[in-house]
């Protein structure tokens, strides 16, 4: 049995809320980099050599990249020997968020609840938390700031196995063109595909959380990833809405088993900024 401070586990998110709106990973600037090597719109290149040049001021004067600073999500991998000790394992990881949030000045933009009054909690919490339970010690978290100009871009629907490949397809490309220049492209798309209508969510939205160009590990899947790419940059929305060739950055599906009678389908789409990080403890 391996015992873990949930006080250590604080500190640790704590700094991270605060590096993934400040920092972008190497191996982000240089997907960014690429598309402004290669987009061919003179309208796009430009958008790319802002968002280049953004991210290099943010990074050098320890700002937020994005006035947006996002809604804090977490994705718990809780080994079944872990054992946690020194509070709640939730109550931590909202006190990181809403220190963080504060000690980095970052925009708190989570509301109380979502219809009628609508107040702002003023530290950005609660967060998202998902957990999953794995076998063994392991004891890991990915933490995102997702922005809601894509967040608001996003789509769920339940096909019909009638309309399988060409139907999944169909629905990314039309949530793509519905999007436009909303979602702040190049976007990341996450498709989910399988379970039930919110296991679907959930996995379009983990599909944001790969290393950019890690391609899904079935063959068909990296087929359709690299489909689904190709035909999202034949729309021709381009950075920033300003037209070119690269609309979106990546595509990253997950699957799970469904129902013989349905497809549930989500599509989460996660603008440029890219904000998230895993961390192992």
């Amino acid at each position: 049995m391996r015992e873990i401070d949930v006080r250590v586990v604080q500190e640790r998110v704590r700094q991270a809320v605060q590096e993934i709106n400040i920092h972008t990973p190497e191996p982000v600037m240089i997907q960014l980099n690429q598309i402004l090597d290669n987009e061919i719109s003179p309208a796009g290149q430009a958008a790319m050599q802002d968002i280049v040049e953004n991210r290099k001021i943010a990074s050098a004067r320890q700002m937020p990249m994005c006035q947006d600073t996002g809604m804090v999500i977490f994705f718990v991998e809780l080994g079944q020997d872990v054992h946690l000790t020194g509070g709640s394992l939730h109550e931590a990881l909202t006190e990181a968020v809403k220190l963080g949030y504060q000690e980095g000045y970052l925009r708190k933009s989570v509301v109380t609840e979502p219809l009628f009054d609508r107040r702002n909690t003023g530290d950005n919490t609660p967060p998202i938390i998902h957990v999953e339970l794995v076998e063994g010690e392991q004891f890991a978290i990915t933490i995102a700031a997702k922005g809601f100009g894509a967040e608001n871009m996003s789509y769920a629907k339940v096909l019909t196995p009638a309309q399988g490949i060409k139907g999944v397809k169909a629905e990314v490309v039309r949530c793509m063109e519905e999007a436009g220049p909303n979602a702040c492209p190049p976007v990341t798309v996450g498709v989910g595909i399988g379970g039930t209508l919110e296991m679907a969510t959930i996995l379009a939205k983990k599909a944001l959380m790969r290393d950019p160009g890690n391609r899904h590990p079935d063959a068909p899947y990296a087929q359709l990833e690299l489909e689904l790419l190709d035909l999202i940059n034949q729309t021709g929305i381009g950075p920033q809405g300003w037209g070119g060739i690269f609309t979106a950055a990546d595509v990253r599906i997950e699957y799970y088993p469904t129902h013989i009678a349905a497809i549930p389908l989500a599509i989460n789409l996660d603008c440029h900024l890219q904000r998230h990080m895993r961390i192992e403890l």
